[in-house]
């Protein structure tokens, strides 16, 4: 494309289940800048801080531009043309199948696929394999909720909208970080508190995160105790009479059983078993009744082996006091990825078929191969992602295609994940970049399209189908992944000897659309009123929308009648069981995983923007001060995680928003920023029996002290951050501590933190030397003390410190990040530069923590502006935080409480 093909899209963005509209800049074939869509429903405008970054994560140069195919293990993959590639798969996977029938091959697929995608894949593997093996990374992440839907209200449907926020009289959290996971969604929830102030939100969660800082009661249970408060919440509404008996008798059943399972349930009983108080779960209780009450929820409901259980009693709570169907009140899951509503909508899990059907029904069966024009789909249930891994790792599954995840990073239990793909026979990964974990298992590599260079559709949280355009053609040889599995269609069709090409016809993803509207039609979630063109005349549009419907509905069961076989819906009967590992002597501590607020998923995107990794510039073991200092641990000392799976190295973040007892560490980081491959070294891949999702949420840990007095600090702006990053990522596993990533600002520095047990190699150093520039042929500083352990360099441009090696004992030298990134004049320095010592020169110390990333603003400078006596409008005034995306408004709030409260106290 050339500059006259400047113009604006409007899409959708890629990120969370929010599904926030977009307009995407673009010129000369490249995006320019994104901004927040002011008539699209979901944010009307507002974009949180990662989207608001999007141009910043489109790295040319770490992207997958050709097919790559190696022969055979070991042997490096080489650049082929599509016909190569997809008929070397073709050839693989039907030689599997003919040797070892259909379900020796699977597909692993990602909720960040577009609905086309999604229902091509589905297809291809029910339809002309034969087989239902075929799973998504929204097992990770939704599958409870699903679980959880059906065994109570009789289908997967959401049944409330965003616009319930503004209508409810209570909010009940739970097991979700909402300011950080879905901020947009968080700022209506301020907006509505700042309109009605007797608006009460209650959020369970055993963290204080920023979310529930912000509540009106905190919940701060143990963690995985779920099941036990909301059965004792439903006590009290029983013996306080304050159930809807008119509704309960109207619109459900299986309310007996459930009343008895109840009786026990007691407030005390549960204080014990969540670690709060008896009086909070009463309050927690009676709000709940009094409603209008929108419950909103997410992973902290969902990873767990009792997800399912989780979900369903919360949603007894909503039946029990009929506060469904009407504005303001619903159980409402919280969907984590932009797209893995619209994959559960096309069956692409291993459990469903087509437009919600039940892979275990009969007649859903038949309906499918007669839509489909096939003579059967198959009837066994497929691998589920935990249980597909297991089966490479076992060798009954042998072949395997990913499409747009990353299961090297996200999945648990990642020694089991990694030694599952370094078996198989054949692993395909197709995907935008060449750079991810998973990508150094694949023995074929196809690039894909990836967002502002796609067509399709995608649907949110709240049921609604938004369109996703193309602004610019896709890099190189890539393809839209509904188009790559369609080409290999035809070519296995061919060797299987099926008709392919009459399967898989589609010309264009809106042809793709079509079908799966027609596979909807008289179901749950019909939508044969929509198409393409219905969505650019009326917009965004939830379902259903039948053949005929002017719009969709807001709402779902307002007229208290379910999809079930009796038209009821239905009270799920369950009582509390303990998480699926509980501390032992030998790993006392009770591990955690959850979002930051400016990452999303395995940093796959959001790793490549610098400003993004400025308010958490390193992974952190978060404990509560008591338990370092049990453990004789500073805050900031390294200490090693061990669990039953592995160990990793991480900085300890001394905090009492964490329960004693509790760890937290965030789930981005994985092998490409950390040594030790991210927290799922450590997680469980236990999972629910109900809907087959992994417990994420809670594993068990012992925390200890570690002593790595050989430190490396590198930091510098390169020509190529991704290309530097790719090649410190293969370095990190030789180091007992390392972390590497970026630094935002007006020249991005890369940034690599490094430790040893003993002296760190020459060759090693000389490694990262070459990733940074050195040594400088101009321009260049160096220090050596070798008696000391000293080696220090720097390199200049200008007036600028463009680099710096720092090598020994004292390298706590974090203030020459801004020095680099800020571009300071350093003239003045000299030799000062590479001193050993962690103190600043003066006029250099650093800005220290990003409180807002938007107008890059640090938290040093929030805490001056409070101490001078400005409150939270004129902090916004003075030095704009919290006045872009929103997303540091309750960390602002936060601080000028406490310095309210120092004050009173003083």
């Amino acid at each position: 494309m050339g500059a006259s093909d400047a113009g604006e899209v409007r899409s959708t963005c890629p990120y969370c289940g929010v599904g926030c509209g977009v307009r995407i800049s673009h010129a000369a074939g490249h995006i320019t800048a994104v901004a927040g869509d002011e008539t699209h429903p979901a944010n009307f405008g507002k974009l949180c801080s990662k989207g608001l970054a999007l141009p910043k994560t489109l790295s040319r140069s770490s992207r997958l531009l050709q097919p790559q195919v190696r022969a055979s293990r070991g042997e490096p993959r080489v650049p082929v043309s599509w016909d190569v590639a997809l008929d070397h798969i073709a050839d693989r996977f039907a030689g599997s199948i003919e040797r070892h029938g259909p379900d020796s091959v699977a597909f692993y697929i990602s909720g960040q696929l577009l609905t086309e995608d999604y229902y091509v894949f589905n297809k291809l593997a029910k339809g002309l394999i034969g087989t239902n093996n075929v799973d998504t990374n929204s097992r990770l992440c939704m599958s409870s909720a699903v679980a959880g839907y059906k065994a109570t209200l009789g289908a997967d449907a959401p049944p409330a909208c965003y616009e319930d926020l503004d209508h409810a009289a209570c909010l009940f959290i739970a097991g979700s970080n909402m300011a950080f996971a879905h901020p947009v969604l968080y700022r209506r929830i301020e907006e509505a508190r700042r309109k009605r102030p007797d608006l009460k939100t209650i959020v369970v969660d055993p963290r204080r995160t920023d979310t529930a800082a912000e509540a009106d009661l905190h919940l701060a249970i143990a963690p995985g105790t779920d099941v036990a408060l909301f059965n004792a919440m439903l006590h009290v509404l029983l013996a306080e009479k304050r159930v809807d008996r008119g509704y309960i008798e109207a619109h459900t059943e299986g309310f007996e059983p459930l009343e008895r399972e109840l009786s026990a349930c007691t407030p005390e009983w549960a204080a014990g078993v969540c670690e709060i108080s008896a009086d909070d779960i009463r309050l927690a209780a009676r709000w709940f009744a009094e409603g209008p009450t929108l419950s909103l929820y997410c992973q902290g409901l969902n990873q767990s082996t009792s997800g399912t259980d989780k979900n369903a009693t919360l949603v007894n709570l909503h039946l029990a006091t009929g506060q469904i169907g009407r504005p303001g009140a619903g159980p409402f899951s919280l969907t984590g990825q932009p797209n893995a509503m619209g994959g559960r909508e096309v069956g692409g899990m291993a459990n469903l078929l087509s437009a919600h059907r039940d892979l275990s029904n009969a007649a859903h069966r038949e309906e499918v191969a007669k839509l489909w024009g096939v003579k059967s789909v198959p009837d066994k249930r497929g691998k589920t992602a935990v249980e597909l891994f297991e089966a490479l790792n076992e060798g009954t599954v042998r072949c395997v295609w990913i499409a747009c995840t990353n299961p090297a990073q996200s999945m648990p239990d990642q020694a089991l994940v990694r030694a599952a793909l370094a078996r198989a026979e054949l692993v395909v990964l197709q995907d935008c970049y060449a750079d991810i974990e998973t990508a150094r298992f694949a023995d074929v590599l196809l690039p894909a399209a990836t967002w502002g260079e796609k067509e399709g559709t995608v649907t949110n949280s709240e049921r609604r189908i938004s369109r996703v355009r193309a602004a610019v053609a896709p890099p190189g040889e890539a393809r839209a992944d509904w188009e790559i599995a369609c080409d290999f269609a035809h070519r296995l069709g061919h060797q299987l000897g099926r008709d392919g090409e009459r399967l898989f016809p589609y010309t264009s993803a809106e042809e793709v659309f079509a079908e799966h509207c027609e596979t909807t039609r008289g179901r749950d979630l019909d939508i044969t009123g929509l198409s393409y063109a219905v969505i650019e005349e009326r917009g965004p549009q939830q379902w259903p929308f039948p053949e005929g419907a002017a719009e969709g509905l807001a709402r779902l069961y307002t007229e208290g009648r379910f999809p079930t076989a009796s038209g009821r819906a239905r009270f799920h009967v369950a009582g509390y069981t303990a998480p699926a590992e509980v501390p032992t002597e030998l790993f006392p501590l009770r591990l955690t995983t959850g979002r930051l607020r400016d990452q999303w998923h395995g940093m796959t995107r959001t790793g490549r923007a610098a400003s993004l990794h400025d308010h958490e510039p390193e992974p952190r073991v978060t404990m509560h001060p008591e338990d370092l200092a049990t453990r004789g641990v500073e805050d900031g000392a390294l200490v090693r995680v061990r669990g039953p799976r592995g160990t990793l190295t991480l900085r300890a973040r001394s905090s009492d928003e964490v329960r004693r007892g509790d760890l937290f560490i965030p789930m981005h980081w994985g092998g490409r920023f950390l040594a030790g491959g991210g927290v799922n070294a450590l997680t469980i891949s236990r999972y629910d029996p109900h809907s087959f999702q992994p417990e994420l949420k809670h594993a068990i840990a012992e925390v200890e002290g570690v002593v790595l007095p050989h430190a490396l600090l590198a930091m510098g702006v390169v020509a190529d951050p991704d290309r530097a990053l790719a090649a410190l990522a293969p370095l990190l596993d030789r180091f007992a501590y390392a972390s590497c990533g970026l630094a935002g600002g007006e020249y991005p520095a890369v940034i690599l933190r490094a430790a040893c047990a003993n002296a760190i190699p020459e060759h090693l150093v000389a490694q990262v030397d070459r990733v940074f520039g050195f040594p400088a042929t101009r321009g260049g500083l160096s220090y050596d003390d070798r008696s000391a352990g000293f080696s220090r360099v720097a390199r200049r441009l200008g007036t600028r410190l463009a680099a710096v090696r720092l090598l020994g004992e004292s390298t706590g030298s974090e203030w020459l990040v801004d020095l680099i990134t800020q571009g300071t004049n350093v003239a003045g320095l000299g030799y000062q530069l590479l001193a050993p010592s962690a103190v600043a020169p003066e006029g250099a110390a650093s800005r220290g923590r990003i409180l807002c990333t938007c107008h890059d603003v640090p938290e040093a400078r929030v805490a001056e502006g409070i101490e001078a006596g400005l409150d939270l409008a004129a902090l916004q005034s003075t030095l704009k935080c919290g006045t872009g995306c929103g997303s540091c408004v309750p960390a602002l709030k936060r601080l000028c409480s406490a310095r309210k409260r120092e004050a009173v106290a003083a």
